[in-house]
């Protein structure tokens, strides 16, 4: 898989997958999300050639994207630049050029056993990864599965989930430790009753996970001494999210939070947390232009932050979004790829580097094009 397949899946988003491929006594399925944008829909990873990709799961043989197993396809060979693949996909400059990696040495593995279906043509092989807890490798945990914010893209607010007690956290984090497969731990969380209360619910969590020595990161709403007491609980990591840089679109989406002061404790968080360890989710999709987003990731970049560029994921919870954005939609693999590359030649130029993040969303790498690590 390189980054132009990479794209076309995460523009695709789900795929068509039978059962008995998500083995979920062995973990390969990932159940619903509680978190953000994608709550309460189920998801598997696909790895190939040291990508990873995560997908939303469906029984459905009409899907765009289809999984089988290598064994059940035959002799069939990856698109490749002359396969006549839909042409609307293309490298992100226009031109059309979609290569996999089965028919390429360095790409094949001994461990692929699943190969990817764009519109009837083999597209990737590769195989499925355990979820440990809500990715791999990684105790992802969301800690309030509410929220008193009503971010237009967001079903969290319509789910109205529970939120966990520090001794459930610590449970789940004791159960996957014994996994030997834990390399870190990741806390996030919506707004139960207000976002002082989370930082506080955070800040006590962090500190007594200490003790499992490996790296901590904490994503939720900031307040003005959020980052210092994060940082002194024990947190390596933190990542505070703009959703948008186009500011009448946040007016209108996320009308309950206020932009500048997440960008002021974004900027804050790189003077506590240093450079590489400050991130922020930045969704695509929600009607912004290209030439917004560029803007939205230089300034980032110019505080210290590394943008994630998020596909936007529209959900069916939230069909008031259409109202609300009337220009929203799912992002095609070529914005993706170009917004990418572009966000890449911004990182180098401020020397930021993405690819050493130890927690969250940039190490796991499923939802979003990886700068320095997908391209």
């Amino acid at each position: 898989m390189n980054a132009r397949i990479k794209a076309i899946l995460i523009a695709e988003g789900s795929a068509g997958i039978e059962p008995e491929l998500l083995n979920t006594s062995t973990a390969l399925a990932s159940g619903p999300s509680t978190a953000g944008p994608g709550a309460g829909i189920g998801s598997f990873f696909f790895r190939s050639g040291g990508h990873r990709v995560r997908l939303e799961y469906k029984n459905d043989p009409g899907a765009t994207l289809q999984v089988q197993r290598i064994d059940d396809v035959g002799d069939t060979h990856a698109a490749s630049e002359e396969g006549g693949v839909d042409t609307s996909i293309g490298d992100g400059t226009g031109n059309v050029c979609i290569s996999a990696g089965v028919n390429k040495q360095d790409n094949t593995s001994d461990d692929d056993d699943v190969v990817i279906f764009y519109k009837g043509r083999e597209l990737v092989r590769g195989r499925i990864e355990p979820a440990l807890l809500h990715c791999p490798e990684q105790a992802y945990i969301t800690l309030s599965e509410s929220c008193i914010f009503n971010c237009a893209f967001c079903p969290v607010p319509k789910l109205r989930g529970r939120t966990k007690t520090a001794d459930e956290v610590r449970r789940m984090i004791d159960d996957a430790s014994r996994t030997g497969n834990l390399r870190a731990i990741s806390i996030t969380s919506g707004i139960e009753r207000s976002p002082g209360e989370e930082v506080t619910r955070a800040v006590d969590l962090v500190r007594s996970l200490t003790k499992y020595n490996l790296p901590i990161g904490v994503s939720v709403y900031p307040t003005r001494d959020s980052s210092i007491r994060l940082k002194e609980a024990g947190a390596v990591e933190v990542k505070y999210n703009v959703e948008t840089m186009d500011r009448e679109v946040f007016g209108r989406a996320c009308a309950d939070m206020d932009l500048d002061f997440v960008l002021t404790s974004l900027k804050d968080a790189v003077g506590i947390f240093g450079r590489n360890r400050v991130f922020s989710n930045f969704i695509i999709g929600l009607g912004e232009s290209d030439r917004t987003v560029k803007k939205g990731v230089e300034t980032l970049a110019g505080i210290g932050v590394i943008p994630i560029l998020r596909a936007l994921n529209p959900h069916p919870l939230r069909p008031d979004l259409i109202d609300v954005c009337p220009d929203a939609a799912r992002p095609d693999a070529d914005r993706l790829l170009r917004l990418a590359r572009f966000e890449r030649e911004v990182l180098d130029a401020h020397e930021l580097r993405a690819d050493v993040a130890e927690t969250m969303c940039l190490p796991c790498g499923g939802c979003d094009l990886v700068p320095q690590w997908d391209l």
